[in-house]
């Protein structure tokens, strides 16, 4: 494949913002093996207050590097193909782990699995659109479906832990994990939209 843009500089890819994204995928097995551990090791519910530290800091690096990024100038192409991987790396992978310990479990699991297939489905028109040079931009509201799959799996996360400190935390995260699928199928639908105008304009 001949690849027609410039490499990014040694700079650009190594930026403060690159760098929290590439810390955000890292925390990606770290958060998964702390919830393996945690649950089909029997390691212990402290586990799962570790995990759930680290996909709040990895969740908070999601802000910082879009925002340092837009006040230092610092926006690059790789920047914006790796952050929303990061972040779907990210759900997706807590997603499955709270599936296999059975904090998502019966009807939920069609929340996730909403969740997973509309970003499968989002990914996919991205990659089809680039062969036509047509960018997807993330919308607001695609922002605010992040947050809020985010809040839900944090929720989830502190699953039975949380329960002891504070009832119905799993309740909670069970309810908003309903509310961001809701959210996720209407901005999927709305990328699917745009995309299929684009195709039959065509």
């Amino acid at each position: 494949m001949t690849i027609l843009s410039n490499p990014p500089s040694h700079a650009r890819t190594f930026s403060v913002p690159n760098v929290l994204t590439y810390a955000r995928i890292a925390a990606v097995p770290t958060v998964v093996a702390c919830m393996y551990w945690a649950d089909i090791l029997q390691g212990g519910l402290w586990l799962r207050w570790v995990a759930l530290a680290i996909f709040i800091a990895a969740g908070v690096t999601d802000f910082f590097d879009g925002y340092f990024a837009r006040i230092w100038g610092q926006q690059s192409s790789l920047g914006r193909m790796l952050d929303p991987i990061a972040d779907k790396l990210l759900v997706a992978s807590c997603l499955l782990m709270l599936a296999a310990t059975d904090v998502i479990r019966g009807w939920s699991l069609l929340a996730a699995v909403i969740i997973l297939c509309r970003e499968i489905l989002v990914s996919g028109l991205r990659e089809y659109l680039a062969e036509w040079r047509v960018g997807v931009p993330v919308t607001r509201l695609a922002k605010w479906k992040t947050i809020g799959q985010m809040v839900a799996v944090g929720f989830l996360i502190a699953g039975p832990a949380g329960d002891r400190v504070l009832p119905a935390v799993t309740q909670t995260g069970i309810v908003l994990l309903w509310a961001s699928a809701i959210l996720t199928l209407y901005t999927g639908w709305d990328y699917m939209r745009a995309g299929l105008r684009y195709v039959i304009d065509e």
